[in-house]
């Protein structure tokens, strides 16, 4: 029988970047009642998913990216000796428990996985083109449910907004009252979670002098720039140096 285990040993080469997505998340939060098309509740307890796997899974991302219901974090080192099976099991079930401890939702919710293999120079143009998904999801989910609130149906709105340009819908949203470059950066370009060294300062009274130790913490970036602009660029370069990694 353990011959037929023939996806056990299916191993990948970090660097990686495993993605997870929340599992038709859209029909089990509408029927909670959740703000659209944003709810700073599902933000904060996927904030609060990612940062207790940071300290409590006993793995270690360098960081994760994160946008509506979706994570992208990244492994330089061996987890798993990189067997994808576990990779894909463990890290979505995991979010998927701290989510429901977060949030105690009415009904069972779960994560999709996948491994993506990476080069560190692809990195940055990884993340750049997740952002740019991030945008098109918050410029089409104000849109969608502009349309909604004044009285189209949801496949009529869907329908009228397929193929719409970013501008035209800049201005349907213009003539709503809504400025999308107004709302908040989370929204429009996501948020990075992340470790960063700090000092500690305290006091040893066997001594009687003062003490500086440096710490690792876990730090939730809501507002960060666009990667692919210079100040981006800078951004995850900090992010990604060897420091970050500890």
């Amino acid at each position: 029988m353990k011959r037929r285990e023939i996806f056990s040993d299916l191993r990948c080469v970090p660097p990686v970047i495993l993605r997870i997505d929340g599992r038709n998340f859209k029909n089990v939060l509408s029927r909670m009642g959740f703000e659209k098309p944003y709810d700073e509740r599902l933000t904060s307890a996927i904030v609060y998913s990612i940062e207790s796997f940071f300290k409590k899974s006993g793995l270690s991302p360098v960081f994760a990216y994160t946008f509506s219901d979706e994570i992208s974090f990244l492994f330089r080192d061996n987890a798993f000796e990189g067997r994808v099976e576990k990779l894909d099991s463990v890290v979505p079930s995991y979010i998927s428990s701290a989510f429901t401890l977060a949030l105690n939702p009415d009904e069972p919710v779960s994560f999709d996985s996948r491994v993506i293999p990476m080069h560190e120079e692809d990195i940055r143009e990884y993340l750049i083109w997740r952002q740019k998904e991030a945008w098109r999801n918050c410029i089409n989910s104000y849109s969608y449910y502009t349309l909604l609130s004044e009285g189209m149906e949801e496949k009529e709105a869907a329908r009228y907004l397929k193929n719409k340009r970013s501008s035209d819908m800049h201005e349907l949203l213009f003539k709503s009252g809504i400025n999308i470059a107004k709302v908040p950066a989370w929204q429009r370009r996501g948020i990075m979670i992340l470790k960063k060294q700090v000092d500690i300062k305290g006091y040893n009274p066997h001594l009687n002098v003062k003490t500086t130790s440096t710490r690792t913490k876990i730090f939730a970036e809501r507002e960060i720039p666009l990667f692919s602009s210079e100040e981006g660029e800078t951004f995850l370069k900090n992010v990604l140096a060897p420091k970050q990694n500890g």
